[in-house]
Protein backbone atom coordinates (compact mmCIF):
# COMPACT_ATOMS: atom_id res chain seq x y z
CA UNK A 1 0.00 0.00 0.00
CA UNK A 2 0.93 3.50 -0.91
CA UNK A 3 0.75 6.32 1.99
CA UNK A 4 0.89 10.00 1.22
CA UNK A 5 3.27 12.33 3.37
CA UNK A 6 2.36 16.15 3.41
CA UNK A 7 3.94 18.82 5.34
CA UNK A 8 3.27 22.76 5.33
CA UNK A 9 7.52 22.96 5.72
CA UNK A 10 7.14 22.36 1.47
CA UNK A 11 4.99 23.75 -1.50
CA UNK A 12 1.16 22.41 -2.03
CA UNK A 13 1.29 19.68 -4.51
CA UNK A 14 0.11 21.89 -7.58
CA UNK A 15 -2.09 18.56 -9.73
CA UNK A 16 -2.90 15.31 -8.82
CA UNK A 17 0.66 14.19 -6.71
CA UNK A 18 1.63 13.82 -3.60
CA UNK A 19 4.73 15.71 -1.86
CA UNK A 20 5.79 12.34 -0.77
CA UNK A 21 4.84 8.71 -0.73
CA UNK A 22 5.97 5.78 1.55
CA UNK A 23 5.59 2.37 -0.16
CA UNK A 24 7.52 -0.07 2.31
CA UNK A 25 10.55 1.02 3.64
CA UNK A 26 11.29 3.30 0.48
CA UNK A 27 10.02 6.83 0.20
CA UNK A 28 9.75 9.12 -3.16
CA UNK A 29 9.77 12.32 -2.52
CA UNK A 30 7.94 14.08 -5.64
CA UNK A 31 9.86 17.18 -7.35
CA UNK A 32 10.81 20.07 -5.70
CA UNK A 33 11.35 23.71 -7.61
CA UNK A 34 12.45 26.98 -5.66
CA UNK A 35 8.99 27.54 -4.25
CA UNK A 36 8.50 29.39 -0.39
CA UNK A 37 6.16 27.22 0.85
CA UNK A 38 4.78 30.27 3.32
CA UNK A 39 4.11 32.63 -0.13
CA UNK A 40 3.54 29.92 -2.82
CA UNK A 41 5.62 32.19 -4.40
CA UNK A 42 9.24 31.24 -6.56
CA UNK A 43 11.90 32.39 -4.81
CA UNK A 44 14.33 35.15 -6.68
CA UNK A 45 18.23 34.55 -6.43
CA UNK A 46 20.88 32.71 -8.14
CA UNK A 47 21.18 29.66 -9.22
CA UNK A 48 22.78 28.43 -5.46
CA UNK A 49 19.71 30.34 -3.60
CA UNK A 50 17.40 28.25 -6.03
CA UNK A 51 19.10 25.30 -4.97
CA UNK A 52 18.96 25.81 -1.22
CA UNK A 53 14.92 26.58 -1.43
CA UNK A 54 14.68 23.20 -2.96
CA UNK A 55 16.86 21.37 -0.42
CA UNK A 56 14.95 23.10 2.06
CA UNK A 57 11.52 21.83 0.75
CA UNK A 58 13.26 17.86 0.61
CA UNK A 59 14.45 18.48 4.07
CA UNK A 60 10.94 19.38 5.13
CA UNK A 61 9.17 16.76 3.09
CA UNK A 62 11.65 14.13 4.61
CA UNK A 63 11.34 14.97 8.08
CA UNK A 64 7.61 14.74 7.71
CA UNK A 65 8.89 11.33 6.51
CA UNK A 66 11.14 11.15 9.84
CA UNK A 67 14.35 10.97 7.56
CA UNK A 68 17.19 12.94 6.67
CA UNK A 69 19.14 13.81 3.83
CA UNK A 70 21.35 10.11 4.89
CA UNK A 71 18.49 8.59 3.77
CA UNK A 72 18.86 9.30 0.38
CA UNK A 73 19.95 6.88 -1.94
CA UNK A 74 18.89 8.66 -5.23
CA UNK A 75 18.38 11.79 -7.01
CA UNK A 76 17.53 13.17 -9.96
CA UNK A 77 18.23 17.20 -10.73
CA UNK A 78 16.54 18.61 -13.59
CA UNK A 79 18.06 21.63 -15.05
CA UNK A 80 17.12 24.41 -17.25
CA UNK A 81 20.04 25.59 -18.43
CA UNK A 82 23.55 22.92 -17.70
CA UNK A 83 25.70 26.05 -17.22
CA UNK A 84 24.07 26.42 -13.69
CA UNK A 85 25.76 22.72 -13.01
CA UNK A 86 28.63 23.59 -11.15
CA UNK A 87 27.22 25.75 -9.01
CA UNK A 88 24.17 23.97 -8.23
CA UNK A 89 26.66 21.05 -7.48
CA UNK A 90 28.82 22.92 -5.22
CA UNK A 91 25.51 23.34 -2.77
CA UNK A 92 24.47 20.06 -3.55
CA UNK A 93 27.38 18.73 -2.15
CA UNK A 94 26.47 21.20 1.37
CA UNK A 95 23.49 18.52 1.95
CA UNK A 96 25.30 14.89 1.53
CA UNK A 97 27.86 12.80 3.19
CA UNK A 98 29.63 10.44 1.53
CA UNK A 99 29.18 8.09 0.15
CA UNK A 100 26.69 10.77 -1.87
CA UNK A 101 23.52 9.35 -3.18
CA UNK A 102 23.64 7.73 -6.82
CA UNK A 103 22.61 10.90 -9.18
CA UNK A 104 21.16 11.84 -12.85
CA UNK A 105 21.15 15.53 -13.86
CA UNK A 106 19.40 16.32 -17.12
CA UNK A 107 19.04 19.80 -19.04
CA UNK A 108 14.81 20.06 -19.71
CA UNK A 109 13.27 22.58 -22.30
CA UNK A 110 11.27 23.42 -19.38
CA UNK A 111 9.81 23.20 -15.91
CA UNK A 112 7.02 23.90 -14.25
CA UNK A 113 6.05 27.90 -13.31
CA UNK A 114 9.22 28.31 -15.73
CA UNK A 115 11.84 27.82 -12.64
CA UNK A 116 15.55 26.80 -13.58
CA UNK A 117 15.88 23.71 -11.12
CA UNK A 118 13.68 20.91 -9.41
CA UNK A 119 14.86 18.00 -7.88
CA UNK A 120 13.24 14.44 -7.08
CA UNK A 121 14.75 11.91 -4.50
CA UNK A 122 13.84 8.74 -2.94
CA UNK A 123 15.19 8.08 0.52
CA UNK A 124 15.10 4.00 2.36
CA UNK A 125 14.06 3.97 5.88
Amino acid sequence: MRDGISTAGAPKAIGPYSQAVRMGNLVFVSGQIPVDPATGAVVDGDIGALTRRVFDNIGAVLAEAGLTFDHVARTTVYLADMNDFAAMNAVYAEYFSAPAPARSTIQVARLPRDVRIEIDVIAVQ
